[in-house]
């Protein structure tokens, strides 16, 4: 096992045994948000996720990945995706030890930080809290989908239906 890994090795998107979830883990350098952008089209597509989801879950990934590069001193950014009936979620994690919370910058003055206020504004709902296994800090977001019944449930488990392999 990986010493500097930040999550438990997840199960292969493709390989039969859940098609609801898929992960990375990639070097915390700016170089691989690109990377990081190119691995979730790729899923969202394997998923027939288009339209303004897709876009928007584009925005979030980058945002939440670069913020986890910039604003902490970790190795590995981790993403993971939850393809849900009603929502899509997405959880990034980093190793780094910022000191500060991350928080929305409402101020037009700031340099830095509107890239929440971004997720803030597209997402149905998002949040940060300390990694339970491991450093770091987990930040989520949760896109709503637009075929989906208003107030349903978000379930574990994502037992939805037929979905086609990649």
């Amino acid at each position: 096992m990986n010493r500097d890994a930040l999550t438990a090795q997840l199960v292969d998107p493709c390989s039969g045994a859940d098609h609801h979830r898929y992960g990375f883990e990639l070097p915390a350098r700016a170089e691989f948000v690109a990377r990081a952008r190119t691995l979730v089209r790729e899923r969202l597509r394997c998923w027939r996720i288009g339209g303004d989801l897709h876009d928007t879950a584009m925005l979030v990934v980058s945002e939440l990945v670069t913020n986890a590069v910039v604003h902490t001193d970790g190795h590995l950014v981790a993403c993971e995706l939850l393809n849900g009936a009603e929502r899509l979620r997405i959880t990034v994690q980093d190793q780094g030890s910022s000191p500060a919370e991350p928080h929305v910058c409402h101020g037009i003055e700031e340099e830095r930080g509107r890239g929440l206020l971004l997720v803030e504004a597209v997402s149905s709902a998002w949040g940060a809290h300390h990694a339970k296994q491991g450093s770091g800090r987990i930040v989520w977001a949760e896109l709503q989908r637009s075929d989906a019944v208003y107030g349903a449930g978000f379930r574990a488990g994502f037992p939805y239906g037929p979905e086609r392999p990649c």
